[in-house]
């Protein structure tokens, strides 16, 4: 039989899957039965190595129900290699003996064959044994067993591959995973589904299992260390994404590249610049000076008429000194100190030109210090207390009789009832204006330590003229009082000659002191002169000051000329509208200056104040051409030689600054 089984040539013997009973005809087909839950799934042989178990039977088993025992041990092997359930095979060897087939219900088993099948699983379960070594049970020789396992690997079909087993994955708790990579903890090992013996094919899992291991001791999930890689280079991105390497590196691909990546930049960037550059608020125009800023008269410098005595200092207002003579240094000057006094008052309540001003109310040391001209002081004795004096009438008491009574109220009544006070302002007042050698201690000059130089007094002195209202006093020969009683003025330049007069002042140690201004028209030009002339001891000395401060101020009349400095349509000066583009600008009309021999004046070119236009047709006045200072300045107006056009786009783009 073992032959037999060996060569495969026997007619008596079918394949493997022959073997089975044949079912009665016209009776339904036996549904396999599946396993019951729990219980073990029989594993398929391996192909070409039979059940030991089987094969054992059918060398030594007995014969049941007529069937020869080798035809029902291959019956039984039939199912296995076939891969039929081994319900099915239980239920076809069962009913092969009666000759009735019963069923039985799906996943059910007879009474007693659970416990068989049962322990089948088990031997079945134990590790199958080499094919190089098989060894028979019940006594069965080794020939016989191979002859049987040759005779089926000789007939069987080719094994198919088929599942089995149901691989089940096991669910894994669902862990929340950072932005960052996270180790997780060790998981447990999953329970064993199958055994390794029934396992027939083998699962690959994506990743291994071991490299998906946390590292051991580590009891939580904890963010990586690692570094993040610096970022690729453009193009070398770009390959990685595309798949792609990146060309090889050229100096023509690299200026290529370079042009391409600054190109846009550059554009973009001149963008900008030129929007800038429109939007921006256009720069202020300026006027600038293109003729010669100075001009002097030709000839030497004058020299005045001076006393051989004292000190003296001659000016003409804002075109500078024309002459000077003696030390100018700290000198008592007497009432001339009533100057300071007054422009105090009018400097903290300013008098309109033929206005009487506020009303000042005359307190008793008014009236008191008004008998004091009894002892040589000059006063205004005609006052009473409760009397009401103007501020017109005060500061002419003051300038015309030089009254020390009303110098003291005026004093009081412009400082709260202080002296003191009014003198700190004095004193203030002469630190503005630049007066070095000068001291007042009192308000009317009395006191010997109120001192000034010549030079000072002239600098108080064209401040003075330019007040019109007090000139208008000054200027008068005569004055008489609310009384009705006439004051003489004690400068007698005036009315003569354009003098203004100003102030006088005499005591015996400070001597004929006077502070002078006079005016001469020249051309169109109303020129104004200040001078002043101290420490005249000659007697009379009031007298002696004023014959010798007409000699120069007559004198420095004489001295003053005029000149034509520019002439109408010379252009002066430019006009820059601060894009670039310039126009000239031209004189009016002639400028006519005032000076003296060797007098050097200065041009000045100012847009007075307002506002420059971009753009202006030709003629249109811009600014003022001047010469001199203050009240005696000659001022010319200037204008466009041609039309100014408003600046383009191109001068928006291009302009700097």
């Amino acid at each position: 039989m073992g032959d037999q089984a060996a060569s495969g040539a026997k007619p008596g013997t079918a394949p493997e899957a022959d073997a089975a009973p044949a079912k009665p005809e016209g009776e339904p087909e036996a549904t396999p039965a599946r396993p019951v839950d729990g219980q073990a799934t029989p594993a398929r042989p391996v192909d070409g190595q039979a059940a030991s178990g089987s094969e054992s039977g059918a060398g030594s088993g007995p014969k049941r129900d007529g069937v020869p025992a080798g035809s029902a041990d291959e019956s039984e092997v039939a199912p296995a290699a076939s891969g039929a359930k081994p319900g099915v095979a239980a239920s076809a060897k069962t009913g092969g003996g009666s000759g009735v087939n019963f069923r039985r219900p799906v996943g059910t088993a007879p009474v007693g064959q659970a416990d068989t099948e049962s322990s089948a699983s088990r031997s079945d379960a134990a590790p199958a044994r080499p094919p190089a070594e098989p060894k028979g049970t019940s006594g069965q020789k080794p020939d016989a067993a191979a002859g049987v396992t040759s005779a089926k690997s000789q007939t069987a079909p080719e094994a198919v591959d088929r599942q089995t087993a149901v691989f089940k994955a096991l669910k894994r708790p669902e862990v929340d995973q950072p932005t960052a990579m996270l180790k997780l903890p060790p998981q447990p090992p999953a329970p064993a589904s199958e055994l390794p013996a029934e396992r027939t094919s083998k699962f690959v899992p994506l990743r291994s299992e071991q490299a998906a291991q946390p590292a051991a001791g580590v009891a939580e999930a904890e963010r990586t260390r690692q570094q993040p890689m610096p970022p690729l280079p453009p193009l070398d991105l770009l390959a990685e994404l595309t798949n792609k390497p990146a060309p090889p590196e050229t100096p023509t691909r690299t200026v290529v590249r370079r042009v391409k990546i600054w190109t846009p930049l550059l554009v973009l960037v001149l963008i900008i610049f030129a929007v800038v550059q429109a939007v921006r608020p256009l720069p202020a125009p300026s006027l600038n000076l293109t003729a010669k800023p100075t001009y002097t008269f030709e000839g030497d410098k004058p020299s005045l008429p001076w006393p051989g005595e004292g000190q003296g200092f001659m000016a003409a207002t804002g075109l500078g000194t024309v002459d000077s003579f003696g030390e100018q240094k700290a000198v008592p000057i007497g009432s001339v100190a009533k100057a300071m006094t007054a422009y105090v008052v009018l400097k903290d309540e300013p008098l309109a030109k033929g206005a009487d001003g506020p009303s000042i109310t005359v307190d008793a040391k008014a009236e008191e210090d008004g008998g004091l001209d009894a002892q040589g002081e000059s006063t205004l004795n005609t006052v009473k207390e409760g009397d009401k004096l103007t501020q017109h009438d005060a500061l002419a008491a003051l300038m015309i009789p030089s009254a020390n009574n009303i110098a003291r109220l005026l004093a009081r009544w412009n400082a709260d009832g202080s002296e003191e006070a009014f003198v700190k302002k004095m004193n203030d007042t002469a630190e503005e204006l630049g007066m070095k050698n000068t001291t007042y201690t009192d308000p009317s000059g009395l006191d010997a330590t109120t001192v000034s130089s010549a030079e000072d007094q002239v600098k108080l002195g064209q401040k003075l003229v330019e007040i019109e209202a007090l000139m208008d006093i000054t200027k008068l020969p005569e004055w008489e009082d609310p009384s009705g009683k006439i004051w003489r003025n004690y400068n007698t330049l005036v009315p003569y000659d354009g003098a203004l007069g100003i102030k006088t002042g005499s005591t015996t140690k400070a001597g004929g002191n006077l502070l002078f201004a006079a005016h001469k028209t020249v051309g169109d030009t109303d020129q104004l002169i200040v001078g002043a002339v101290l420490g005249q001891h000659k007697a009379p000395i009031i007298d002696t000051v004023n014959a010798v401060s007409k000699d120069v101020m007559l004198a420095t009349q004489d001295e003053l000329e005029g000149a034509t400095i520019v002439k109408k349509g010379q252009v002066v000066g430019e006009f820059d509208n601060g894009m670039g583009t310039t126009a000239p600008v031209v004189a009016t009309e002639d400028v006519k200056a005032v000076g003296w021999s060797g007098l050097t004046v200065k041009l000045e070119l100012s847009d007075e104040g307002k506002d420059l236009p971009q753009s202006a047709a030709a003629g249109t006045h811009v600014g003022l051409l001047t010469v001199g200072e203050g009240k005696s300045r000659v001022e010319v107006a200037v204008a466009l030689q041609g039309d100014l056009a408003e600046p383009t786009f191109g001068d928006k783009l291009t302009r700097v600054g």
